[in-house]
């Protein structure tokens, strides 16, 4: 799939990524459950699990470019590539880039896979954002780089601290990433976009969940609604 205009991404991140989620199974053909799809491989689970946090939810929602990487910060013995590696793919790819980390330590989550260092350098490379199967550590230091990130807990350090894989398809917190897919991320996640589906019919969908919601909600909230008028709704 090739890039989008950065316009496109701005108007995604109007949406929660629940919403996002929504507007994916919509666009498949499906409505919420999705068992309109079982014949046609299921209801895709592309959003993050529940190990996810938010660690700066006060930067909002974020959108951007997959491209993905494995580490360990623990084991002296891994593969150790160079991180000139890493780096030069974040330099050459068009952003807004979303990093995704996996820490595949055999200690996974004794040792921090990021922090404030990494934070500037990726910031510094058009990465808007960073979400980790991993934990992390100078969260104050990566709030001043102004860099969103994701990730499953917190620690003080780390030990020898190695770069295993690059842009390669990984699972991070549940989510199969496919390098280059559009990843949209709040505080309750992450959704991504199939490849094969625009995110401008994503935007279409999302605009129809979202008046659709609130045309329902603005019912229920009236003082005279009542259990046979949400039947009538859902019948």
């Amino acid at each position: 799939m090739s890039n989008v205009q950065r316009s496109v991404l701005d108007e995604l991140c109007r949406f929660s990524s629940a919403t996002i989620f929504n507007a994916v199974v919509e666009a498949m053909g499906g409505t919420q459950g999705g068992i309109e799809l079982s014949d046609k491989g299921g209801q895709p689970i592309c959003y993050t699990d529940q190990t996810l946090q938010y660690m700066l939810p006060e930067f909002g929602t974020v959108a951007g470019y997959a491209v993905t990487m494995e580490l360990t910060p623990m084991d002296p013995a891994a593969v150790r590539n160079p991180w000139e590696e890493y780096y030069g793919l974040l330099n050459k790819t068009e952003g807004p880039i979303m990093a995704f980390i996996k820490d595949v330590d055999k200690q996974p989550g004794r040792g921090a896979s990021f922090g404030d260092n990494m934070a500037n350098v990726l910031k510094k490379l058009d990465v808007a954002g960073v979400i980790i199967e991993g934990t992390v550590r100078d969260l104050n230091g990566i709030k001043e780089a102004g860099l969103p990130i994701w990730g499953t807990g917190r620690v003080p350090g780390h030990g020898v601290f190695s770069l295993t894989s690059v842009n390669k398809v990984i699972e991070v917190a549940g989510l199969k990433v496919t390098p280059g897919e559009i990843a949209i991320a709040d505080e309750e996640g992450c959704s991504l976009i199939p490849g094969n589906i625009s995110p401008e019919l994503i935007l279409k969908h999302a605009e129809s969940i979202t008046q659709r919601e609130t045309e329902f909600q603005n019912k229920v909230k009236k003082p005279n609604f009542n259990l046979n008028d949400y039947y009538k709704i859902i019948h």
